[in-house]
């Protein structure tokens, strides 16, 4: 997939009404810091489009990327960051549910998370929560595999699959911003799932005409 445009249309805040965008939606989750900013960057290979920042919990809105005019990254906040305090952490994690249990238009749920770190109880959590939500596992994106050295990198993903619980058939994509690793992956995952929803539609819309 070659990456044509990028634009941000929609920022949305705690009380803000969440956009109908009429395409398919992929959300990117996970906690702060986790580099889904730098994530975005990458894949649209534009270095400071998703705002980056060393301070955990700087996004603060839900963010609704337009690429190519044909899908949209969304890019929840960061959960987790103790620092925030509880109400505040609350009201962020209520917007989340809020997206993505009402969200009509959104079409896989990426869960990012560190190459370096064993997935803690907020992500178990997310992984688990998604999977009762939407009734399938998120693709995973393992971030900041750069950071690891060769010989730890089988290690770091198995114990990661083995603490999410995920299955064999769970879509797993070793990432790094900095390399670019896992970059043609993910978008070709991308076009494939979109190709496959308009087929789909073509199929059903054939058939509606029939009857």
């Amino acid at each position: 997939m070659v990456i044509r445009s990028v634009e941000l249309p929609f920022v949305c805040g705690v009380k803000s009404t969440l956009p109908k965008t009429g395409r398919p939606e992929f959300v990117l989750a996970g906690r702060s810091n986790v580099g889904k900013s730098s994530f975005i960057n990458a894949l649209v290979e534009r270095k400071s489009f998703a705002r980056t920042s060393s301070t955990p919990g700087k996004t603060r809105t839900i963010n609704f990327y337009n690429v190519n005019d044909s899908f949209y990254l969304v890019d929840l906040p960061g959960y987790g960051y103790a620092k925030t305090g509880p109400v505040e952490q609350e009201k962020w994690d209520r917007m989340i549910r809020r997206y993505l249990e009402s969200g009509e238009d959104i079409e896989e749920v990426v869960l990012l998370l560190d190459a370096r770190r064993i997935p803690n109880e907020k992500d178990l959590q997310m992984f688990s929560w998604i999977l009762s939500t939407t009734g399938y596992e998120p693709i995973v994106v393992i971030t900041k595999m750069d950071k690891l050295k060769r010989s730890e990198r089988a290690k770091a993903l198995k114990e990661i699959r083995a603490k999410l619980g995920a299955s064999k058939e769970c879509m797993m994509i070793p990432f790094s911003s900095e390399t670019k690793e896992g970059r043609i992956e993910f978008l070709d995952l991308v076009e494939k799932i979109l190709e496959t929803e308009e087929a789909e539609k073509e199929i059903a819309e054939k058939e509606q005409e029939k009857n």
